[in-house]
């Protein structure tokens, strides 16, 4: 099973990036996906995650209204759409699929994608 992210990359305060995961291995159309991310020196933390349906979504607090969740079960992938982006949004951001009930940890990681924001 395998988790791929991409879309990373480095963008000037204000910007877009738009993530994508695409799984393999596995469908997780039965699955609630997410992303969490982890800035240097700091604990990994939860940013978003999707229901299997893709009826309900769940954000932490510092993303709502800037970023936006959403999946493809065609395509067994999960996307993250990242406005407004500020510079403590820089992060490694990793996709995840069977997230835990609290959004705490998942059963299925992916690699990480770096996003840096520049001031």
């Amino acid at each position: 099973v395998q988790l791929q992210a991409s879309g990373g990359g480095l963008v000037q305060a204000g910007g877009s990036l738009r993530l994508s995961c695409a799984a393999s291995g596995r469908t997780f159309s039965n699955d609630n996906m997410g992303w969490f991310r982890q800035a240097p020196a700091k604990e990994r933390e939860f940013v978003a995650a999707i229901s299997w349906s893709g009826g309900t979504t769940y954000y932490t607090d510092s993303v709502k209204g800037r970023f936006t969740i959403s999946r493809d079960n065609a395509k067994n992938a999960v996307y993250l759409q990242m406005n407004s982006l500020k510079p403590e949004d820089t992060a490694v951001y990793y996709c995840a699929a069977d997230l835990s009930q609290g959004h705490q940890t998942a059963a299925y990681w992916g690699q990480g994608t770096q996003v840096t924001v520049s001031s």
